[in-house]
């Protein structure tokens, strides 16, 4: 009781689970503990966080745990002596302390601090501490005085920094799992050659950032070797490939890291594994016919890696196979019947590669009923067995030159899906009479036509971005519908739609991202949309809207992007934006009157694009009051939202197109950018700009500006892009410019700037960023400064020899402008030609 009571002491407890812990209470009833029914001693504690998983989650927004337990994980608990299970997963620890104190601070437990407290422990069996994201562990070798440990997941904790992590879980005898994922390990040991778990069953190391090859030790996970020097590690001979030995494990879990090489042959004599997963790593070669023999094999997964050759025929022996996914690698050959004839408990299948040619017979039933099925690089036709398959919820096909007809047979067959994705194919399909009812419709570039299609109820993602889809908008959102509407994400951008945006926004609360950019849609905003007070993401950009934006929109608090640029929207810039905005951008519209300073309260913005506007008056003085403009973070440069479905979930990430470096891209991560370029702003900068210490990108060419560039601009250290052409700037450069070691672009040309231009490998790159300063000298222009023209003369003798110096300088100067001039304008075109259509989905 004492031990629990120290344990309690040092926690912060807001939810007040542990508030039925009195001393004057029996602790076998106490919450979370659990005792021996004979000895009446503690045996287990079990105070995992239950923590909601909502339908639709900020994907940026961390998970909350406000009502979790916090502070420092005491170790005394390990004094408990018949503690045989603690589970403490999901709770918000700090750090680990092995003192009696109730404070929060942590302890070193580094190798030479210890602690001998806990050495009652030996019964403990199952660890788990997992998901507790902030708890640092430097060292691992207070894990091997638990001996008897079973099951121990550390999973989610960094313990990057311990780079002997290996040595003290090799330590436990009786470890039959180990979980290890998305703990940034690096050091996988490759040359080690013995591990010593004599009865691991289970080991994940997924989403660490492993860099080599598979290691050889897993080959003998299970042998006896307690007479090998572990320390050894540098030992470069061969294993044995006869050993008596790995007989234990029974899933090895590789995937999400940086893995190189071949899948050695050796992995096929691990002859109880039932469930291997390599995916997403960079591994290469043929997979090895030795998987063949793995007969207790449930669970193959290869995909998203670089393997090649033919798919071996005898994995269609692995009988109790239920998952195969090799797809997204280099794979050739022929796949067909051959190779799934005898996987009667197949439920998932994943193949894409592009040499991969699927020729199966169109007879052929199959003796499995798949769940799951992903296909790409498909030619001629669809394989007729995909039509038999009744218990089918999941499809997806992409970069196929395949025949979807007849397409009334797979549009019959998507009705009973739940997640449906066709992306980069050659339909060519006439959508108007469809009807779809998946969860999820995800139809991008696939050349489909004609008229929008029809939705049921049940559609919560409606993807039918980059299509030849024509006709109005009111189609899907005016047509009558019995039950409540679902539709949460809305993408019919880059299609040739047209007419104006339909007034029936009030039935379709449940949306939270609309983007039709790049259309042919006309008309004023329509106060309906004002209704949507869910939605965090509007993309209206590249059509033709006239008119205000209209006041509406104000009730869209959660709005987050906002991007109607590129119309002839005019008035003044919305006043009424709330907090959340991140995104703002208004460029090549017909907005006029000042800048409010209201944009200064837009505490989260990022993106600030108001270019190509007739926009007047000076820029405002408070801008340095955005505090994500102050500072670089990092952690919140990626918005957009996950929708958890029963089965599955799906993280859509939402970009927004921004001009930087010449270059308009669509970001996905956000870069903190001020675009006020093409208006008519006039004064000097206000000082509180030099403030925005996180600023990437500043954009102020075409306008009226002057004064000087105040020396605080050293401040703007995470600058990437400057351009100040074609104002009315003067003064001297300032030499702290050269200090901007992240500057890649720099444009003062058309200025009244002046004096020598400072030294610097920023700022001496070329002399179009200085051009039409007449006053500005020394390199990279051929202006020499004032003083300095003893540097370029010889001795009176030798004048003619000077005279000829001259004209090959001023050849060579000339030259290195031609030079530039035609690299610049062929960066220019590139730019032009290359265009980056960017809206990311993640399905797990």
């Amino acid at each position: 009781m004492n031990t629990l009571l120290r344990f309690k002491q040092g926690l912060e407890d807001p939810s007040g689970v542990l508030s039925p812990w009195f001393p004057k209470l029996d602790c076998c009833e106490w919450a979370g503990v659990k005792c021996d029914d004979i000895t009446g001693r503690v045996t287990e504690l079990y105070l995992p966080c239950h923590t909601n998983r909502p339908e639709l989650v900020p994907s940026e927004d961390k998970e909350d745990k406000s009502h979790c337990l916090s502070g420092s994980f005491s170790l005394t608990l390990l004094e408990l002596e018949f503690l045989n299970y603690l589970n403490l997963s999901n709770n918000d620890f700090k750090c680990f302390k092995y003192g009696s104190s109730s404070s929060h601070e942590c302890d070193d437990l580094s190798r030479g601090n210890l602690p001998h407290l806990y050495g009652n422990s030996n019964n403990l069996h199952y660890l788990d501490l997992s998901y507790n994201y902030d708890l640092l562990v430097h060292d691992l070798h207070w894990i091997s005085r638990l001996t008897t440990l079973q099951y121990l997941n550390l999973g989610g904790i960094y313990i990057h920094k311990d780079i002997d992590w290996l040595q003290p879980v090799t330590m436990l005898p009786s470890l039959e799992e180990l979980h290890l994922a998305s703990c940034q390990l690096e050091n996988i040991y490759p040359l080690l050659q013995y591990a010593n778990f004599t009865s691991l069953q289970v080991l994940n190391l997924a989403h660490n950032h492993f860099v080599s090859e598979l290691p050889t030790w897993l080959f003998n996970l299970s042998c006896d070797i307690s007479h090998i020097d572990l320390s050894q590690n540098q030992i470069r001979s061969q294993l044995p490939q006869t050993m008596p030995c790995f007989r234990t494990l029974k899933s090895l879990v590789f995937s999400h890291n940086y893995l190189k090489g071949p899948i050695p042959n050796w992995l096929g004599q691990l002859e109880r594994l039932q469930e291997l997963d390599l995916a997403h790593n960079f591994l290469s070669g043929p997979i090895p016919v030795s998987l063949g023999n793995l007969s207790s094999l449930t669970n193959l997964i290869l995909e998203s890696n670089e393997l090649n050759g033919d798919l071996p025929h005898n994995l269609g022996q692995l009988y109790n196979l239920e998952t195969l996914q090799v797809a997204v690698n280099f794979l050739t050959g022929v796949m067909s019947e051959r190779n799934l004839l005898s996987l009667s408990n197949l439920k998932q299948l994943s193949m894409s590669s592009p040499d991969l040619v699927l020729d199966f017979d169109s007879e052929w039933f199959p003796p499995f009923q798949l769940k799951r099925v992903r296909l790409g690089c498909v030619r001629n036709k669809l394989p007729a067995w995909l039509f038999k398959q009744s218990s089918l919820k999941y499809l997806t096909i992409g970069n196929s030159n395949t025949s979807f007809e007849p397409l009334d047979k797979f549009w019959n067959l998507a009705t009973q899906l739940e997640f449906l994705s066709l992306e980069n194919n050659v339909i060519n399909g006439d959508m108007s009479n469809v009807l779809l009812n998946s969860k999820v419709v995800w139809l991008v570039g696939n050349n489909l036509r004609g008229g929008l299609p029809r939705i049921s109820s049940e559609v919560v993602v409606l993807h039918l971005r980059n299509n030849s889809l024509s006709g109005s908008i009111s189609t899907i959102l005016c047509q009558n519908m019995t039950n409540k509407r679902n539709l949460v994400h809305l993408n019919m951008a880059y299609n040739n739609l047209s007419g104006e945006l339909t007034d029936c926004w009030n039935d379709w609360e449940s949306l939270v991202l609309i983007n039709l950019e790049h259309n042919n849609l006309m008309g004023k905003i329509p106060n309906s949309m004002g209704s949507l007070s869910n939605l965090r993401f509007l993309f209206l950009g590249s059509n033709k809207f006239f008119g205000e934006v209209p006041l509406s929109l104000r009730n869209c608090h959660n709005l987050c992007i906002f991007d109607v640029g590129h119309n002839n929207l005019s008035g003044v810039i919305p006043s009424w934006l709330g907090q959340n905005i991140k995104g703002l951008k208004l460029a090549s519209n017909q907005f006029s009157g000042n800048i409010p300073t209201k944009i200064c309260q837009l505490y989260s913005l990022m993106v600030m694009d108001f270019s190509s506007n007739r926009l007047s008056g000076p820029i405002p003085n408070c801008l340095h009051n955005i505090t994500t403009m102050i500072a670089n973070y990092a952690s919140t440069r990626r918005v957009g939202f996950i929708l958890n479905f029963p089965g599955f979930s799906i993280t859509i990430i939402s970009s927004i197109r921004i001009l930087i470096k010449g270059n308009e891209l669509s970001y996905v991560d956000l870069m903190n950018v001020i675009d006020l370029s093409n208006n008519n702003l006039s004064g000097n900068v206000p000082l509180g700009m030099y403030m925005l210490t996180g600023l990437q990108s500043l954009n102020l060419s075409h306008n009226h500006l002057m004064g000087t560039i105040s020396e605080g601009i050293v401040n703007l250290k995470s600058l990437e892009s400057i351009d100040l052409s074609r104002n009315n700037f003067s003064g001297e450069i300032p030499r702290s410019m050269s200090a901007l070691h992240f500057l890649e672009v720099l444009n003062l040309s058309f200025n009244n700037f002046m004096g020598k231009i400072p030294s610097g490998t920023q700022l001496g790159s070329t002399n179009l960023s200085y051009i039409g300063n007449p006053s500005l000298c020394g390199p990279p222009l051929t202006n020499i400064c004032p003083g300095e023209e003893e540097f370029h003369r010889t001795e009176p003798m030798e004048e003619e020899e000077d005279d000829d110096k001259s004209e090959i300088y001023s050849w060579f100067y000339m030259g290195l402008g031609i030079g530039f001039a035609v690299g610049f304008w062929g960066v220019l075109m590139s730019a032009i030609f290359f265009n980056r259509r960017c809206n990311g989905a993640y399905i797990y």
